[in-house]
């Protein structure tokens, strides 16, 4: 199915493990580029599974570059409960484009799908976490109407 004119969205399946954890890591060492992610694999296999989907986006057309199949981009879903109003709600947990294919519309119609799919499956509401130095991430949000809810604070010990 077409996202955008030159790229296509697609199911991923259980079989993307691997790939999905390459993509969780290549997320994360962007903006840590000095940490080892491979723990990643854990969230990916507690987390993963029929009621988290998962979809990639891939290049589509005559000169495709890289190879066909290889995904570009991908959007994890998972599910959340609100806690103040105990509702199940969508929560991304993982939303990358490769940086030669970013400031093309990717994200922003990887968001408006997900958001499509929530409210088809009733949900009111759609969550996320940012690290609140990625400004870009921030920026794409924050135009698509997403505002803080909370903040996660943290200390070290």
């Amino acid at each position: 199915m077409e996202l955008l004119p030159g790229y296509c969205i697609r199911h991923g399946s259980s079989l993307d493990r691997a790939l999905l954890v390459k993509f969780m890591q290549l997320t994360y060492q962007e903006m840590f580029p000095d940490q080892d992610f491979s723990h990643l694999a854990q969230t990916v296999e507690q987390y993963f599974s029929s009621q988290t989907p998962l979809w990639w986006v891939e290049e589509h057309g005559e000169k495709i570059t890289p190879p066909p199949n290889h995904p570009i981009a991908c959007l994890w879903m998972g599910n959340a409960i609100d806690q103040v109003t105990g509702d199940r709600h969508a929560h991304i947990f993982l939303l990358y484009v490769e940086p030669k294919h970013r400031r093309r519309g990717i994200a922003t119609a990887l968001m408006r799908y997900a958001e499509d799919w929530a409210k088809n499956r009733g949900d009111r509401q759609m969550g996320l976490q940012v690290f609140q130095s990625n400004q870009a991430a921030l920026n794409l949000y924050s135009g698509l109407g997403y505002q803080t809810q909370s903040l996660w604070l943290k200390k070290l010990l």
